[in-house]
């Protein structure tokens, strides 16, 4: 049977899948550069968030697509909040929006959706909705939609410390179990898989406190494009340059071909 990531594979609406090596079974995306577009054009930066949405659904359905396994989106950073308070609030405001009315159609389309960071900071209409889109879509297998919102790295690796810590301090596990599988169950990724691929827009090369346990061994692929110009055929690319790449895990090439013989 041909694996969903093979290269001769095809999405199941019948899409060929991108020809070449294995496809990724998670892929990050960092979507930088909506101020930056929204400015070239003489529009307000909330005008280039609105312009941003168009990109995050192309991108989920060709993701979809391609037979993606997890697709996740750093959505709005911890440090976002320091952006002009007007900003953070239209943000918000997209954000329940966008919550009210996509979570019906990524149902529709087997599409799971899971919201990581520390949501607490939202209103209660946000948590609310959050936990709805997080229940009705839950079963479904097709792909796995993560968002990243008020997400940091830094503060997932030091609230997992943290939960472990107590467990040590409550008698209820020894700190000589705590290993990388241990510490990686308490993450807000915790029993998804490593992140295969990380593309980000916008020309910026670095990964801004993303997903840092999960980016370890992640092949990165950076674009010039401003997100809200970041479309299907981009992603494709992205896709093609993850495949012409060896991913070693430490081994030496001759190992490599050795496991492909």
């Amino acid at each position: 049977m041909t694996s969903p990531h093979s290269p001769d594979s095809s999405a199941t609406d019948g899409t060929p899948a991108v020809p070449g090596g294995a496809l990724p079974r998670h892929v990050a995306i960092i979507m930088d550069g909506n101020n930056r577009w929204a400015r070239a054009r003489g529009l307000s930066g909330v005008r280039g968030h609105h312009a941003g949405v168009e990109a995050v659904r192309a991108t989920i359905r060709r993701a979809a697509e391609r037979g993606i396994e997890t697709l996740t989106l750093f959505a709005f950073s911890s440090e976002n909040w320091k952006r002009p308070r007007a900003e953070v609030s239209a943000l918000m405001e997209l954000f329940l929006l966008a919550l009210k009315r996509e979570v019906n159609k990524l149902h529709a389309n087997g599409i799971r959706l899971s919201v990581v960071g520390d949501t607490s900071a939202f209103s209660d209409s946000i948590q609310k909705h959050i936990a709805r889109a997080e229940e009705k879509t839950r079963h479904n297998t097709r792909l796995h939609l993560v968002i990243a919102a008020n997400y940091g790295g830094q503060w997932d690796l030091v609230r997992a410390a943290r939960r472990l810590g107590e467990r040590v301090a409550a008698g209820e596990l020894d700190p000589s179990a705590i290993d990388e599988a241990a510490f990686a169950g308490q993450l807000s990724l915790a029993g998804v898989a490593p992140v295969d691929l990380c593309i980000r827009t916008s020309g910026e090369q670095r990964i801004s406190n993303f997903i840092l346990w999960e980016l370890a061994y992640a092949e990165l692929h950076f674009t010039p494009l401003l997100w809200p110009d970041f479309d299907a055929e981009a992603f494709d690319q992205a896709l093609a340059d993850y495949q012409r790449r060896q991913r070693r895990f430490g081994m030496t090439d001759e190992q490599i071909e050795a496991q492909g013989a």
